[in-house]
Order: structure tokens, then sequence, then C-alpha cells
């Protein structure tokens, strides 16, 4: 099977509906030029907040179900034929979550995924809001083949691409905020990007990261979203990227078909040891 995956990188405003009509406005533009799958940014709907502990930021959160946002993705994913990943801020009962609703071709909520793996550190205050994850690594079966899905900092972990490829994922998608270091003194696109090509080569499949742009300021907290959003072939490289500061859409087209075959040639996951792998569930020797 064929697909076309699409990334979009954008830049958000403070404003909620505004960055939902843009969405909406580039997963269609996307679609007109054949996609089969679009992914947007991580917490697309808003600024990215977590830059600093604010109380008050907890009501920009919404409950999974009869959530008017998540309502709009699915009747446009059925609308328009196609996959939609869609990031948001989730609150269930008396905990918080950064999660994702894939929203099949015609528009059948597929599940849910709570984010793992929850940073923290100046401007990536997360730990602040998210509670870690509940539901496990999860692989959605779509239309367009089987999605494995992690957000942001779930990509710097080999264990999440693995697992994900275990459970039978034919593809990586990963929605993305990440810029500045402020600490660091760095720029991380480098290492960031070759994380992931790294996740696509070892799994023998395609990879998408969608990450936003802009300069966004909250408080006395500044930073700056590099983009340089991308998708990489099974083999771990780029065959399409966009810059740092441009919006716009990616797409690249994939034989699903011809990929497992390469993938069960190599043998990488037949010659898997797992019993020897049991130092992985320590933190140290």
């Amino acid at each position: 099977m064929k697909v076309k995956i699409s990334a979009i990188q954008m830049k958000m405003t403070n404003k909620e509906s505004e960055n939902i009509n843009k969405a909406d406005k580039l997963i269609r533009e996307a679609v007109k030029k054949g996609a089969n799958i679009v992914l947007l940014p991580e917490l697309f709907s808003n600024l990215y907040f977590c830059q600093i502990e604010d109380y008050d930021h907890f009501l920009l959160a919404k409950p999974y179900k009869n959530n008017e946002m998540l309502k709009h993705f699915s009747a446009l994913a059925k609308e328009l034929n196609v996959v939609l990943p869609i990031s948001f801020f989730e609150k269930e009962s008396n905990c918080f979550y950064n999660s994702l609703v894939v929203f099949d071709a015609d528009g059948k909520d597929l599940g849910i995924y709570r984010k793992t793996h929850i940073p923290t550190g100046q401007c990536y205050e997360e730990k602040f809001y998210f509670t870690p994850g509940d539901t496990g690594f999860k692989v959605f079966n779509t239309k367009f083949g089987r999605l494995g899905i992690g957000i942001c900092w779930d990509q710097w972990f080999p264990e999440t691409a693995r697992i994900l490829a275990i459970k039978g994922a034919e593809m990586l998608l990963f929605p993305t905020a990440i810029g500045s270091e402020p600490v660091l003194d760095k720029d991380s696109k480098e290492h960031w990007q070759n994380v992931m090509l790294g996740h696509a080569a070892s799994n023998i499949m395609p990879l998408v990261a969608s990450n936003r742009i802009g300069d966004e300021t909250y408080g006395n907290s500044s930073m700056k979203f590099y983009g340089s959003s991308f998708i990489a072939n099974e083999i771990g490289n780029k065959v399409c990227e966009l810059t740092r500061d441009e919006e716009g859409i990616l797409i690249a087209e994939f034989d699903l078909d011809e990929i497992a075959k390469k993938r069960y040639s190599w043998g990488v996951f037949r010659d898997r040891r797992p019993e020897m792998y049991k130092d992985i569930l320590k933190n140290s020797e």
C-alpha cells in the first residue's frame, strides 16, 4: 500500500480559535496535495504554556469526551478522508495529561495516548502540569497504515520507537514543541533530528516530526521554536524538511509493503534477544 504522509509546521497565537482555523486550513491544503495522514505539532491549539509554572494555565485543559476541538477534527477527518492525530491538553478528574487522539479517515476515534516521558527544566516545565501517561505505548490501526505515535520528549528514547515497532507500527509519528535551550546555551536542532533518524533506521520504517515555529513569551520567559520539521525514510535519510522559520506542509509517499519486505529481510526483529535485555529495566548496575 502506498501512503502519503504530511507534516504541518506552524506558528501559534494565544487565541485557540485562530490556531484551530489555521490548522484546519493547512490540513485542507495537505489533502489537496494528496496527503492521507497529516501530523500537527504538539499542543498546537495554544502557545506553549509550559514555559513557566502558572496555576491559571490548568484552565486551558479540556476533557477527552465532549471536547469541541476534538469533535471538529473528527468531522474534518471524515469530510476529507484523512487520518488526523490530534494533540491536546487533557483534564481527567484531578489529573492533567499531555494527550493525543487519533481520528481515522472516517472520523472514528481510535483511542487516546498520554505522553509517557515528561520533561522538566527552564522553559520546559511540563512536570508541573502533566501526570505521566498511563496508557502505555500505543499503535493505531488506521485506513492508511499502522501508526506508532509518541509525543515530543518521548522521541528521545530508543525504547519508545522500538516498542512501537514491536507492537506492529509501520510508521513513527512525533508531534513536537522544541526550540531554544537557555540553560544548555546550545542549539539542539541537529541532535534532535539525529536521534529520530536513528529510530527510523534501526526500526526500518518512515518517521515524521512536526514542530512549531516563532518566538513565544510568557512573563519573564521567552523562547524561539526552531521548526525544522522533517520526514525521514526507512533507512534514516531525511527526504524533506522545512526551515527554522517557515510555516508550511511536507508530504512524502512511501510504499509500506515494500518497506515491510526490507524490514523482514534485515532480520533485526528476528534476531532480537529479549531475554538478554533484562538490564534495560535498571537505572544503574
